[in-house]
């Protein structure tokens, strides 16, 4: 059995990974392109199940507000399983151009098919909040003309999906990390073998930054800030590999540090 996710590398913090990426001086149409992710962070399930419905942004402060809020265009609406989200795999809900200005929050609008897979069995995730008023994520950003802003929604599933007391039921309380490109990284690799899922993980700061190998091996830790850090690879315990480490890894702001493949024993 592979092991399961544990902690959400990021997500709801849900890992909005927010990057920013091209400039192009020729700002007349005064639009700003964004882009928006959809990655996974681990969690401790076989499934999460989101159905995404729409994505809006406010370009108010006003906390109070209900009625700036809007869309940003139409988009890959659907229900995605977190949890296939692993080794860089992401989801492109949209890919647009919009008003450039000062963007505050971003909302995510699920819909009523929210569940979760639990030792074989599918139960319906709660999720009032987004529902009715939608994952809000601080993004506090002025967005320039001719500029592209790639945010990634990184879902901490592992804080972000609750068990409600001893019903039995659970309950989505997003958790969401932010960073650009301009002040964070990429760490990506492979493991061999890669018969068994292994859990990656960074410690930036006082948090955990975590994710879990794909079906080839690969894996992607997202929005590290420049520094040197020691990679942490735990193989499921059932593979009957030991623990690894990979220190003195190097990341640059705006840059991806390919640590190449790691052999586990």
């Amino acid at each position: 059995m592979k092991y399961l996710k544990t902690i959400f590398s990021t997500l709801l913090i849900i890992s909005f990974t927010f990057l920013f990426f091209s400039c192009n001086n020729d700002d007349s149409d005064g639009l700003a392109r964004v882009s928006i992710r959809l990655v996974d962070g681990p969690g401790d399930f076989e499934a999460v199940n989101i159905d995404v419905q729409d994505v809006l942004i406010k370009r108010s402060n006003d906390e109070d507000d209900e009625n700036g809020w809007e869309s940003i265009g139409a988009i890959n609406s659907g229900v995605y399983n977190l949890l296939e989200l692993t080794g860089g795999v992401n989801v492109l809900l949209i890919d647009t151009e919009i008003p450039a200005g000062r963007v505050n929050q971003i909302r995510l609008l699920l819909g009523d098919n929210n569940t979760v897979v639990s030792n074989g069995e599918e139960s319906a995730l709660s999720t009032p909040s987004a529902q009715q008023s939608g994952l809000k994520l601080q993004i506090n950003e002025e967005l320039i003309s001719g500029v592209t802003y790639n945010f990634t929604i990184d879902f901490d599933v592992d804080k972000s999906v609750v068990t409600a007391g001893n019903s039995g039921r659970f309950n989505l309380k997003p958790v969401l990390r932010v960073s650009t490109e301009a002040t964070s990284g990429v760490i990506r690799g492979m493991v061999d073998p890669s018969d068994f899922q292994v859990m990656v993980e960074v410690m930036v700061g006082e948090e955990i930054v975590s994710t879990f190998t794909n079906e080839e091996g690969a894996f992607s830790l997202n929005g590290i800030p420049s520094g040197i850090y020691t990679v942490t690879l735990t193989p499921d315990p059932e593979s009957g590999l030991s623990v690894k480490t990979v220190e003195n890894v190097e990341v640059i702001n705006g840059q991806i540090t390919d640590i190449g493949t790691i052999t586990l024993e």
